[in-house]
């Protein structure tokens, strides 16, 4: 049976030369390397243009008392040329997200997004998984939370205007919210792989979360 954890690493990829190939909100740098193969030696030398996107994380924003959703719309230029072709909106239906800034840890920018794109407050936290979006082209690595947050009175448009952010925010019932993504009204890989994941946990989150919340409630 072949082993899950891979032979290799990093060192046995040999880097011959990287140059930056644009530069610009975004940047792309153009890469010449080698590596170890699996039937043994090195491959030839070879060049892969490389995406460079800085880290990013996201959340699922919970209320598991009212077993409500809170997801955000927005316009994406990555879904114009698809909407074009097929006749879908270019505006998706999202989890809160961004790109970490330095010195910031992806628990703080996914809380510092849920306020700034849907005017939620994070009260607790947890994992949900961390991976590569396009490892093949890109070097944008996410980290995916549930955070619950008191939706009752979630609602309207936020964002930075600086950064040319027009966001809706949009509360469902996670059952709605699950025929939501059913239906295709949801096709980003973030939001998908976390509303699977509350799918699978949502039963255990929710007495966790609620358990949690009376007893802070008793405290207060």
């Amino acid at each position: 049976m072949t082993s899950p954890q891979s032979d290799y690493g990093i060192d046995d990829v040999v880097l011959t030369s990287r140059a930056a190939g644009y530069r610009g909100f975004f940047a792309i740098d153009k890469i010449r390397l080698r590596h170890r193969l699996f039937a043994g030696g090195w491959s030839r030398d070879f060049e892969r243009e490389l995406f460079v996107r800085g880290p990013a994380a996201g959340a699922l924003l919970y209320d598991p008392v009212l077993d409500r959703v809170v997801l955000v719309e927005q316009f994406r230029i990555g879904a114009m040329e698809s909407a074009q072709r097929d006749g879908k909106s270019p505006w998706l239906l999202e989890i809160v997200a961004g790109i970490i800034d330095l010195g910031e840890s992806p628990e703080e920018l996914a809380r510092r997004e849920a306020e700034e794109e849907a005017g939620c407050v994070i009260s607790a936290m947890v994992p949900i998984a961390q991976y590569y979006s396009s490892p093949g082209g890109s070097s944008e690595l996410v980290s995916l939370f549930c955070g619950r947050v008191d939706a009752s009175s979630a609602g309207g448009i936020h964002g930075v205007e600086e950064e040319n952010e027009d966001i809706r925010v949009v509360v469902l019932s996670s059952d709605e919210a699950w025929q939501a993504m059913l239906d295709g009204r949801m096709n980003n890989a973030m939001t998908i792989i976390a509303m699977q994941w509350l799918a699978i946990n949502k039963q255990a989150l929710r007495q966790r979360w609620t358990l949690s919340a009376q007893a802070e409630k008793r405290d207060e």
